[in-house]
């Protein structure tokens, strides 16, 4: 296929759905999407075969992650995000906001965590290195709220509305790069709300509410500007080709109300992980307690009676 200047397909026919989802075939996200699935189900079988147990929900939350990746990116739905404004921010909401929460969901690097083997003492090993990664400096920073907001928000505004939008779409490459990014921005951004792994920057529950709705508001105004602009707003997509037979400035608002409606999306998911997360939190705080209960005899609670009959003796001795 021939490129423009802005690397878009210039013989792509009309949009249906159908060719969207035939096969592309991006080497890039091909390979790594085969590989997120063959490493994942390597470490589920070692801990099998050692006996030990691994969620299938994770398992399925996973794959699924995985798969919504290669959808956007393996299919021909990569070619006509090169080309079509409104194809490229389905592949952008999908894999930013989407695809984190189900990869994440999986659990990866607590499973990773559990397959790799110890390393003798006094050496370090994979397992060693990733735990040292994990209580760094660097992932302190990178999940705190102060980083994560910001990045998520520049990642619409500071990429779309300046030349470095125009510069990365200029070839498959850089559209790629992009595309690696916005995976990137969404994992940290939703690790430290609904995660299930093990992080640096692990806040409350009502905290990760309010993280999480910090964020999500900025991707319905930047839809909505894209539905309210009279005019083209980015240059790569001002001439699309004419075999697709689209007007530029209405496939631009197609654009924004896709941001604007998928915002929704992803909040409704972290809240309910959220939730469910909280409730059996709670519930094993409560088994906790009521074992710990029974180990003492519910020491705590015979001291709280004795302290309130101590008050009412006390009561009782000043009124005679």
């Amino acid at each position: 296929m021939d490129h423009s200047g802005h690397g878009m397909m210039m013989d792509l026919p009309p949009f249906t759905l159908g060719r969207g989802l035939e096969f592309g075939g991006d080497a890039f996200f091909l390979v790594g999407c085969l590989l997120g699935l063959a490493l994942y189900g390597w470490a589920v079988l070692r801990l099998r075969r050692r006996g030990d147990s691994w969620p299938v929900g994770r398992i399925v939350a996973w794959v699924v992650g995985v798969l919504t990746v290669a959808l956007v990116m393996c299919t021909k739905l990569n070619d006509y995000g090169m080309a079509m404004f409104s194809v490229h921010m389905v592949q952008h909401m999908v894999i930013s906001m989407l695809s984190p929460i189900l990869l994440l969901l999986g659990a990866p690097v607590t499973l990773t965590l559990r397959a790799l083997p110890t390393a003798g003492r006094g050496h370090k090993g994979p397992r060693e290195l990733l735990v040292a990664l994990l209580h760094s400096r660097y992932m302190r920073v990178i999940t705190h709220p102060a980083f994560t907001i910001p990045l998520f928000i520049a990642s619409l505004y500071a990429l779309y509305f300046t030349p470095l939008f125009d510069f990365l779409m200029e070839s498959r490459a850089g559209h790629i790069a992009m595309m690696v990014h916005f995976l990137a921005v969404g994992l940290v951004f939703f690790w430290p709300i609904m995660g299930v792994d093990p992080g640096p920057h692990r806040p409350g529950y009502v905290m990760r509410m309010l993280e999480l709705f910090a964020g999500m508001p900025f991707h319905a105004f930047f839809g909505i500007a894209l539905m309210m602009a009279s005019e083209t707003m980015v240059t790569t997509f001002q001439h699309p080709p004419a075999s697709l037979g689209i007007d530029a400035l209405s496939d631009q608002q197609a654009a924004g109300g896709i941001a604007w409606a998928f915002s929704e999306i992803p909040s409704v998911l972290v809240l309910i992980a959220l939730v469910f997360q909280w409730y059996t939190t709670e519930k094993r705080q409560s088994v906790r307690k009521d074992r710990a209960a029974d180990r003492d005899g519910d020491k705590e609670l015979a001291a709280y009676n004795a302290y309130l009959a101590s008050l009412n003796a006390r009561s009782q001795g000043s009124q005679s």
